[in-house]
Formats: structure tokens, sequence, C-alpha cells
């Protein structure tokens, strides 16, 4: 994604997915967040790691927000991203679509930041055996935690509510 700096809400919004673990299963959390105020926009928890699961969260991310054509997207190369289904979503809406550079996983810190808290905050040292259980923490960590209380420094020490409240 090089040096994009967005100066505006939805101007520039990132997305990944990471695996969890549910009893002896993987799960799979699909993430959007807006790079202005690192607020996490929507959130998909899935059995499966498909174009679909990742086109729910951009769709869902879309209703809730309804950015202006000309939006940045940027993920990683992967295939759940790269896919037909969900390239016609990006089309559809007016949004450029960045990857990043083959072999620069760095080009999507904030995510890999974003996953790395969570799993730090809330992850590391849990066992999930049901589904259920992991979503509701889940829900408590990104709805109540992260976005209204976390500080962050990239966006002075504000929550992202509290950030996107000062820039509205």
């Amino acid at each position: 994604m090089g040096k994009v700096a967005p100066t505006c809400i939805d101007q520039v919004w990132v997305a990944d997915i990471t695996y969890l673990k549910v009893g002896k299963r993987w799960m799979y959390l699909s993430v959007v967040v807006d790079l202005y105020t690192r607020k996490i926009i929507a959130w998909t928890l899935d059995k499966q790691r498909t174009a679909e699961v990742t086109k729910r969260t951009l769709q869902y991310a879309l209703r809730k927000r309804q950015p202006a054509s000309g939006l940045l997207f940027h993920t990683d190369r992967g295939i759940e991203y790269r896919g037909k289904v969900f390239q016609q979503v990006l089309e559809k809406h007016g949004i450029k679509h960045s990857l990043n550079r083959l072999g620069h996983c760095t080009d999507n810190a904030h995510m890999e930041s974003f996953f790395h808290l969570m799993k730090a905050e809330l992850i590391r040292g849990r066992r999930y055996s049901e589904e259920p259980e992991l979503r509701y923490d889940l829900v408590r960590y990104i709805n109540k935690f992260y976005n209204n209380k976390r500080l962050h420094s990239g966006i002075d020490y504000n929550s992202p509510v509290e950030y996107e409240a000062l820039a509205a």
C-alpha cells in the first residue's frame, strides 16, 4: 500500500482474516477497519475462509458507512479478496482495490497490529470450546472495548469512536 495516509473518514479501509481456534477446529475472523480512525467498521466470524465471507463483511461495512465512490480498500493477496465474487462488489461500489506487494506483509501493518492486540488482550490463554462463547467475547472486545475505550497512539491517544467524533 506504500505510504497512503488518509486525511478523513471512509477514504482508506483495510481488511484481513485471522484464524481462531474453537475446540478442535478453526474459525475465521474477517475484519474491515477505517484506517483514519482505526475503528472496526465490520467483522464476520465464520467456519470458512472464502470470498463469500469477505464479501459479506465488506457489504456490512458498506451498509453501515455508505462511503463515496473512490474508497481505497487495502488487503493482502489472499484468494478470498482476489476472487470474482469479492471483486464484483468492489467494482459495483466504485472501490479501488489495493494489494500488498509480494513478500511485504507489513503493507497491511494496521490489520496485523489489530490482530496481534486482539490475540494478546483477548485470546491468549483462553480456550474456546464453542462458537457462541468466542462470538460473545469478540462482541465485547471489538464493539465495547476496542472501538470505544482502547487508546491508540496513532490517533492522539483517543479511542476510535472518540477520534471519529472529533473528525466529524
